[in-house]
């Protein structure tokens, strides 16, 4: 039998607001359709506990997601409920959650019907939608990003009076060096395994490995090393700016709950009211790509490679900031994640 997994989404209220932070428990059960109680096999049946921490009271409805793998392919019966903390208990009518869906157009968790559901192939099973997540959409706007920032590079190479073909070939090659360099970085952080070897990127790595492999490549093509980097920096921060939206719609590098000011979206498993890291990370790579982008055209420090320095610094500073936003308990860019209790 091909494995298969079960995906589905249930929400509660966060409750009043006031009072500290809680973890809640959702106990989701399913059977799956058409066995006899005495005929049912082990995968047949499941229980499972999906542990929500961090919940922020007064934030709205919280979403979470359950994969369940293991299970019989079919038609399944699902019913969850909130097992804990009583306070989030009394908010919800003695514990009462609710099938999820998700409304694009009014940007909000909504209930969807509790019809059976159905199992899907296990190794796709990470790909099924969820509230506030739309799969693939890292992989196709990190694609646009690349080719934003390659397709804009002419016009300020040109500017620098350099050889545009030599330096988009380094900039190519610097590139593709760079998205090795974002999955070893992400590998380091997150530990090495199939897992990670599958999902997951880090900017930090493609913004070291690509422009000294860039570097590299302009300087034996006989590019002036200073004007190249200069004139690429715009495109690397325009390619920021757009590839932070795909992190947003994927449920990586999420914000804490919260609140106040925030947007719904998810860490991939729970969707919940969020400082929105990934967003204002974008909005700081669309600002550095503007300002680098009147700077290199002003002529200002012309062909120094201060602008890249620069810019790159202010990149660096700005994110150490980010960091203590997100989810994640995760200070500096070079030191490992830990999951946060706070959310």
């Amino acid at each position: 039998m091909e494995p298969a997994a079960l995906v589905v989404s249930h929400w509660f209220e966060s409750g009043p607001a006031g009072g500290p932070r809680y973890d809640a428990t959702i106990r989701v059960v399913g059977r799956r359709r058409g066995v006899d109680a005495g005929r049912a096999g082990p995968g047949d049946s499941f229980s499972v506990s999906e542990a929500v921490q961090g919940v922020v009271p007064g934030s709205g409805p919280v979403a979470a997601t359950s994969w369940v793998y293991g299970v019989t392919a079919g038609d399944w019966d699902v019913s969850a409920e909130l097992v804990g903390p009583e306070r989030a208990r009394q908010a919800n009518g003695g514990g009462r959650v609710h099938r999820a869906g998700w409304s694009w157009r009014r940007w909000t968790v909504e209930s969807a019907p509790d019809a059976p559901v159905s199992t899907r192939w296990a190794p796709i099973a990470p790909l099924a939608a969820s509230p506030v997540v739309a799969p693939g959409s890292f992989t196709v706007l990190a694609a646009v990003a690349l080719a934003a920032a390659i397709g804009l590079e002419p016009a300020f190479l040109a500017h620098h009076r350099l050889d545009v073909g030599s330096a988009l070939v380094a900039s190519v090659l610097g590139a593709a060096l760079g998205l090795a360099g974002a999955k070893a970085w992400y590998m380091a952080l997150k530990g090495f395994s199939r897992a990670t070897l599958r999902e997951g990127w880090s900017v930090d790595g493609f913004l070291i490995a690509a422009p000294v492999a860039a570097s590299i490549v302009a300087v034996v093509l006989g590019e002036p090393l200073g004007a190249f980097l200069d004139a690429v920096t715009p495109g690397l921060f325009v390619a920021v700016a757009i590839g932070r939206i795909g992190c947003f719609f994927t449920g990586c590098c999420a914000g804490r709950t919260t609140a106040g000011w925030g947007i719904w979206s998810s860490d991939r498993r729970v969707a919940a009211r969020r400082v929105p890291t990934q967003l204002l990370e974008s909005l700081t790579g669309a600002a550095l790509a503007a300002v680098s982008t009147a700077v290199v055209l002003g002529r200002v420090a012309y062909g120094s490679g201060l602008v890249f320095a620069a810019t790159i610094v202010a990149y660096v500073v700005a994110r150490q900031g980010l960091l203590r936003l997100r989810a994640e308990s995760r200070p500096f860019s070079w030191r490992r994640a830990a999951p946060a209790r706070t959310g």
